[in-house]
């Protein structure tokens, strides 16, 4: 095995590896909205492991940040850098708000659907390269993207903006991501790319199709760019088998995510059985095998309730190449987190006051989805009045006319029967898109509720972060690092 030693890490001789057959140990999570944000992956990257930034919604944070004044001006300054000039100028001009907008809401971006306007893909574009470039400036670590594949329509936009600004990793999941590596290959070489888009009410002979032309949006077309990696996150050895084979182009590698995972899980394999909270549980079925992960010869990081050194060091006995960790990272100084939430969920920590469920309800995807519970914290539920305006999570159905309508079990419930859903997919749901925003200080401001309330994910790992912890009140992504790879900068205080 070749091994490599990043020695700026500061590395003692007794630490372990940090990077492994040229691939970082480290993967920083791509969190929710905004969480995984520039800043946080920027540091990452900067000290030699793999800095990912969140693809979800950053259009509609990109636009927000601008309302809010661009503090710092970093928005302007990768703006600036976009290389179609015309699209930067336009986006400045509808959104940026010198001095803030005070406490009127924010100005909403049209909601995807199947075929948008010319500037609803620049937007996302920019967006996507805005984040990507700021996360790789003043450094030559590489930077990474993670996007949703069940978030569909605006991936393809997404995708191209994050290539123009160099991105070197894309990374997806929450869905069978069999068409992106050769979406990778078209949009490298500035071709259309098309995705097969979820429709419910298809016949099997019906296929709708998301398109995207990159040259609709360039005067003169530029030199190829390069094509990032593509790493699959999979909760089972067989779909990275069938991924690695049957995909449209070429698969660098996997992130093997287990249920103890933040955010979205897979839901258990076979006959669902739930525990006394209502949460699913999971057995050996969900097991991946991890003889059969090596066996393809692809590098793999093993994700959920492995963010310690010890962790560490069971990856890599059993084949991986390293850890991706998430939960850690979410609350360091860096993430998008707000710094209110941070200090609710660390107190809440050290008081053993803070519980995280899976919730099979939810999430309007149908996935099981990880929520945090903190004693005397005003997160959303059920009591929210619902309101369907950010719409990453609808999907698209069959209208009597032919065409294509949209619908979200966590919209109003009267406006999702009138759209011929069925009622009992509306209980228990709750709004990710307003309430991840919110996470990250970029609430709507609503005028009969006020703002909108956030709703906070993490992994398993939370419940034991305490041990990392110790008797601090906050900590950086570097901590994180030297407590990972086991410095003794990193010992708990």
């Amino acid at each position: 095995m070749h091994v490599a030693i990043i020695h700026d890490m500061h590395t003692s001789p007794a630490s372990p590896v940090v990077r492994k057959s040229g691939h970082p140990v480290i993967i920083q999570g791509g969190m929710g909205i905004g969480v995984s944000n520039w800043v946080l992956a920027r540091t990452v990257s900067r000290l030699g492991q793999l800095g990912v930034v969140s693809g979800t919604a950053v259009d509609t944070l990109l636009v927000r940040r601008l309302q809010d004044g661009d503090a710092g001006g970093h928005m302007r300054r990768a703006i600036e850098q976009f290389p179609i000039a015309s699209i930067a100028e336009l986006v400045l001009s509808r959104y940026f708000l010198a001095n803030g907008r005070g406490d009127a809401p924010y100005r909403l971006l049209p909601m995807y659907k199947q075929s948008v306007s010319i500037a609803r893909q620049r937007i996302s574009m920019l967006a996507s390269f805005v984040e990507v470039w700021l996360a790789k400036e003043g450094h030559d670590g590489p930077v990474g993207i993670n996007l949703l594949t069940r978030v569909q329509m605006p991936n393809l936009a997404l995708l191209y903006g994050a290539m123009l600004a160099g991105v070197d990793v894309v990374i997806m999941g929450a869905g069978i991501p069999r068409e992106i590596p050769g979406v990778l290959d078209a949009l490298a070489e500035h071709h259309p790319a098309k995705l097969k888009l979820d429709v419910d009410g298809l016949s099997p002979s019906e296929t709708e199709w998301l398109t995207f032309d990159p040259r609709q949006h360039w005067s003169e077309i530029p030199a190829d760019l390069r094509r990032p990696q593509f790493l699959a996150v999979v909760s089972a050895h067989s779909l990275a088998v069938s991924l690695a084979r049957k995909s449209s182009g070429r698969v660098d590698g996997f992130i093997v995510e287990r249920p103890t995972a933040g955010g979205h899980n897979a839901p258990p394999r076979g006959d669902v059985r739930v525990n006394e909270r209502g949460e699913p549980i999971y057995g050996e079925r969900d097991e991946v095998d991890l003889e059969k992960m090596r066996e393809l010869g692809l590098p793999f990081w093993l994700a959920g309730g492995t963010g310690s050194p010890k962790g560490l060091d069971a990856a890599l006995a059993a084949g991986a190449t390293g850890i991706q960790v998430g939960t850690l990272f979410a609350y360091s100084e860096e993430s998008g987190v707000t710094p209110e939430l941070k200090r609710r969920v660390l107190d809440g920590v050290r008081a053993n006051a803070v519980r995280v469920v899976t919730d099979p309800r939810a999430s309007p995807t149908g996935y099981p989805f990880k929520v945090v519970e903190v004693d005397g914290a005003a997160f959303q539920d059920e009591t929210r009045r619902r309101v369907c305006d950010l719409g990453y999570l609808r999907t698209g159905y069959r209208l009597p006319s032919g065409k294509l309508g949209y619908r979200c079990p966590a919209e109003p419930v009267a406006d999702y029967l009138a759209k011929g859903g069925d009622l009992a997919d509306t209980a228990g749901r709750r709004c990710l898109c307003n309430g991840l925003t919110a996470n990250v200080g970029k609430p709507q401001q609503r005028e009969s509720e006020g703002e909108e309330r956030p709703l906070l994910t993490s992994g398993d790992d939370l419940m034991s972060l305490g041990e990392f912890l110790g008797q601090r009140t906050r900590y950086g992504a570097e901590d994180v690092l030297h407590y990972l790879l086991g410095t003794p900068a990193a010992r708990p205080a």
